[in-house]
C-alpha cells in the first residue's frame, strides 16, 4: 500500500467568495473553482475549500502547513495585509510548547492554521 497525498476538505464558513479570496491573497493557486468547491495548491500541497458552513466544526478545525521558510510566510502575510483585510487573529512565528516554530493564523471561517517549519 502506498499513499500519495492527503487533501483535506476545509470549510469556507458563511462567506465562500471571501474565503476563496483569502486563500488567493495568502498565496495559494486555484486549480479548480465552482460554486461548491475550490481546489487550492501551493508547491506540492493541495486542499479543497468546500462551500460549507458549520460553526462548531470550523471553530475546532486545525491544519498544519509545513513550510521551508517560516519568516518569508510571515513577511508575506504582513505585506499583503491579510490580518487587517480579513480582521483575523494571527500570531507571529514563535516556538510552541511541542517544539516547533509556528505562525498561528485563523482563517475567515475560524479554522486555525499552524504554519510551521
Amino acid at each position: 500500500m502506498k499513499a500519495l497525498k492527503l487533501r483535506p476538505f476545509v470549510p469556507s464558513g458563511g462567506d465562500y467568495p471571501r474565503a476563496v479570496q483569502f486563500y488567493t491573497d495568502l498565496g495559494f493557486e486555484k486549480l479548480f473553482t465552482s460554486e461548491e468547491l475550490t481546489i487550492f495548491k501551493v508547491d506540492e500541497t493541495e486542499f479543497h475549500l468546500q462551500n460549507f458552513h458549520n460553526e462548531e466544526l470550523q471553530n475546532n478545525y486545525m491544519l498544519e502547513l509545513c513550510v521551508e521558510d517560516l519568516d518569508a510566510w510571515w513577511q508575506h502575510i504582513q505585506k499583503a495585509g491579510i490580518v487587517e483585510k480579513y480582521h483575523l487573529g494571527a500570531k507571529a512565528p514563535q516556538i510552541q510548547p511541542y517544539g516547533k516554530r509556528a505562525i498561528h493564523l485563523i482563517d475567515p471561517a475560524g479554522v486555525l492554521w499552524h504554519i510551521t517549519e
